[in-house]
């Protein structure tokens, strides 16, 4: 299992390409890593091009899913991919425009 790292001064973090894989946003995390170079997620409202960015609760995460796009708050940081409903507890959906 993993546990999330403690950065200095600025609270516990997890790369985001296996928070999006814990929270069950990305299929694979090989999926949510490519997401990731390409440059096509932004944290924050700042562009990401690596898999290793760090997410800390309380981050916006927004994402191309499907033909929309995702606009996530993190509450918590899992230390697992576990099931569905522990994983929807982490992260709260925001409406686009609302």
């Amino acid at each position: 299992m993993a546990n999330p790292v403690t950065g200095i001064g600025h609270g516990p973090s997890l790369r985001i390409d296996k928070y999006l894989w814990f929270v069950r946003l990305c299929s694979s995390r090989s999926n949510a890593q490519k997401l990731a170079e390409t440059g096509h997620i932004r944290l924050n409202g700042r562009r990401i091009e690596r898999a290793h960015a760090p997410v800390r609760t309380g981050d916006l995460i927004t994402f191309p899913h499907g033909d929309a796009v995702r606009v996530v708050r993190v509450i918590q940081l899992p230390t697992r991919r576990g099931p569905a409903p522990e994983a929807q507890g982490c992260y709260e959906e925001l409406t686009i425009g609302a």
